[in-house]
């Protein structure tokens, strides 16, 4: 990116809690880079609270979770909640990887996110595009 164009907006991206897998959102944060947004990689094994205070710090538009260990779930328990109390009502949540354990519909794991607050879930195996896209679409006109 040329230093004269204009950020698309900044993103906070990392593997939530005790999971070690990096390489997904490592190669997001590259995507991202490539299409113009300012990303702060926490790497793995980020506290929600980390993610929280890196998105403050930085004023940023969203934070992009990744989690392949199928506990998910019991990882962003109440995040949504901790980002209003800090004062992020209106920060994007994305969460994407291998979310759960054991053979559940993608729509109910889907559902299930999205009432915890996040905006956007992604399956294992989403393109790097796809999500992309929906960032572009959703701070579209924010900055």
């Amino acid at each position: 990116m040329k230093t004269t164009e204009k950020l698309k907006g900044t993103v906070i991206t990392g593997v939530v809690g005790e999971d070690v897998h990096i390489v997904g959102i490592t190669v997001l944060g590259h995507a991202l880079r490539k299409a113009g947004f300012n990303v702060v990689a926490l790497g793995a094994q980020v506290p929600q609270e980390d993610f929280i205070g890196a998105a403050i710090e930085t004023k940023a538009d969203a934070i992009l979770v990744s989690s392949l260990g199928g506990h998910a779930k019991e990882l962003v328990q109440e995040f949504k909640d901790k980002c209003f109390e800090a004062g992020l009502g209106d920060i994007r949540l994305y969460i994407g990887g291998h979310l759960v354990i054991g053979e559940t519909r993608w729509e109910d794991v889907e559902k299930s996110f999205k009432r915890l607050g996040f905006n956007r879930v992604y399956p294992p195996g989403v393109s790097m595009k796809q999500v992309v896209e929906d960032l572009e679409s959703d701070l579209k006109g924010r900055n």
